[in-house]
């Protein structure tokens, strides 16, 4: 490279590419008045003949509410998912983004029927879990992992009791157990 020539790199294509797709899907959320994101972007109880209900388990993790809601996700994303994604390679975190959406879409939509989940945390916490096993040699388990499932998690679930909010504590406790499960298979 010549000097003093700078070039851009897109240098994580699946965590850059999910961070976009989001910001569109929130475009698109302000454009059609919220009609996308209930269409396809949010995961809520509906029948099961409508083929609407199967992208939506996994889509959902692209939808946001607002640009404050879109970027306190996003920010974690880019932080932390490039060096997983260098670790692990694109495609095993393609498929841990949509194995972690997946297994949260289907939980909401069982035991959450009159509310709709949208949203990336249970992604984040995905990743934070991940990421506190990079350093995992010879079998151990590292001390990062269980101080990050005990505060974040624990804290999660301290929430989901004494708290009533609009947050989905039980999505970013499942993204931290598949980032956790997910992130050991993954080393093996």
């Amino acid at each position: 490279m010549k000097r003093g020539s700078i070039r851009l790199q897109y240098n994580s294509p699946v965590v850059l590419t999910f961070a976009l797709l989001s910001l569109l899907v929130l475009w698109l959320h302000h454009w059609t008045g919220g009609k996308s994101t209930t269409a396809l972007f949010s995961v809520y109880r509906s029948s099961w003949r409508d083929l609407g209900t199967y992208p939506r388990f996994v889509l959902h993790v692209l939808g946001h509410a607002s640009y404050t809601h879109l970027l306190h996700n996003m920010m974690m994303i880019l932080v932390v998912g490039p060096p997983l994604e260098e670790k692990y390679g694109s495609r095993p975190l393609l498929w841990a983004i949509v194995v972690t959406a997946l297994v949260s879409g289907m939980v909401h939509w069982l035991f959450f029927p009159g509310t709709a989940l949208m949203g990336a945390s249970g992604i984040v916490f995905m990743m934070i879990a991940m990421s506190s096993l990079s350093g995992m040699r010879d079998g151990c388990i590292p001390l990062t992992l269980i101080l990050v499932l005990a505060l974040y998690l624990g804290g999660e679930i301290v929430d989901g009791i004494t708290l009533a909010d609009n947050v989905s504590q039980l999505t970013h406790i499942i993204g931290g157990v598949c980032g956790a499960f997910l992130g050991i298979s993954m080393r093996r």
